[in-house]
């Protein structure tokens, strides 16, 4: 045998040493073209960041999304406008019942190249299939509901149920937020429109009295008026007007709603505000309702002070209550 010296034995061993941890290396790597059986660093970090999620829905269910939604289906236009204001990855939204998107967004979702998935009333499971949410938010009422298609939904993506009656589009967006995991980005756009609002309510003389809020329609229709609690006159009183509350008495559908009472045109005769806004009109349309001879004695038509709330004033969004803010500044600005 060889003799080896002590500098040579010493090169052996290195060499050997390297050789193990080789071998150690290429057993702990999956083979080309798999992945490790476990993930732990990336499971974590998903945990790290709030995901999965467990978000309660409007019905009392609960859905768990598993990660941050990129790809979001809004089967609901009214609740599309709050979720484009915070930059939420919507790919497709329903549309009213004309087939259109709300002109106060529509531009919007253009640039942002969100597709019409269809018109309020309509349901195609193989249209919402075909952009491949892994989010799907569903409204609990309204014509533009498909909450009777919830299970059906499931079973493409996790979907949501909100309810967006009853409560201010903020209120609506601190909840998606909840479900989309930008919460940072609703804080910011509901700080920037408040301080909005707070700086056009210096601006503005708010007439003595008190303000209503009516859905004009005419004689042999329901003319909703809005109560207190609507989104239309919290907004209304946050640039300082005080709004009279519709008798709930008046109400002539089943269930009282939290945001209008659907009066009679005969209750329009019992009004007392001093202030009327006619919702869905600019001030040319409210004129029909300041020349109605049978409302000729009301306190806001012998005032002349009958304004219209906005052409897009029906459904409240950031887009929406921006145009309002912008139309009582010009109305009552100093």
């Amino acid at each position: 045998m060889a003799h080896i010296s002590p500098a040579q034995s010493l090169v052996l061993r290195g060499i050997a040493v390297a050789a193990a941890f080789v071998i150690a290396l290429a057993g702990c790597s999956a083979p080309s073209g798999e992945k490790p059986a476990s993930d732990g660093g990336a499971a974590k970090q998903t945990e790290d960041a709030g995901w999965p999620r467990t978000f309660t829905n409007a019905d009392g269910t609960t859905t768990e999304i598993p990660k941050q939604p990129q790809r979001i289906v809004s089967t609901s236009v009214s609740v599309s406008g709050t979720l484009l204001a915070f930059d939420a990855p919507v790919v497709a939204s329903g549309s009213a019942g004309n087939g259109k998107f709300f002109a106060q967004w529509a531009d919007v979702a253009e640039k942002r190249d969100v597709a019409n998935l269809w018109a309020a009333g309509e349901v195609d499971l193989e249209s919402v299939h075909a952009y491949e949410p892994d989010l799907i938010v569903v409204s609990a009422s309204g014509a533009d509901s498909v909450a009777d298609q919830v299970a059906d939904l499931q079973e493409i993506a996790p979907t949501i149920v909100v309810d967006y009656g009853g409560q201010t589009w903020q209120q609506l967006a601190e909840e998606l937020g909840e479900a989309t995991g930008l919460e940072d980005n609703v804080k910011t756009t509901v700080s920037d429109f408040d301080a909005y609002v707070a700086e056009a309510a210096e601006k503005i003389t708010v007439p003595e009295g008190k303000a209503n809020i009516v859905s004009f329609n005419g004689p042999g229709e329901s003319n909703p008026i809005a109560r207190a609690g609507s989104a239309q006159s919290q907004l209304l009183s946050e640039l300082g007007f005080t709004i009279e509350d519709p008798n709930p008495d008046w109400h002539t559908q089943d269930n009282l709603r939290e945001d209008f009472v659907w009066a009679s045109y005969e209750n329009l005769t019992e009004l007392t505000a001093e202030t009327t806004f006619i919702l869905s009109q600019d001030d040319g349309g409210a004129q029909a309702f300041a020349d109605d001879p049978v409302l000729a004695n009301l306190p806001s038509v012998k005032a002349r002070q009958v304004y219209g709330l906005g052409p897009n004033s029906f459904r409240i969004d950031k887009y929406s209550a921006t145009e309002i803010v912008d139309a009582v500044v010009a109305a009552f600005g100093e």
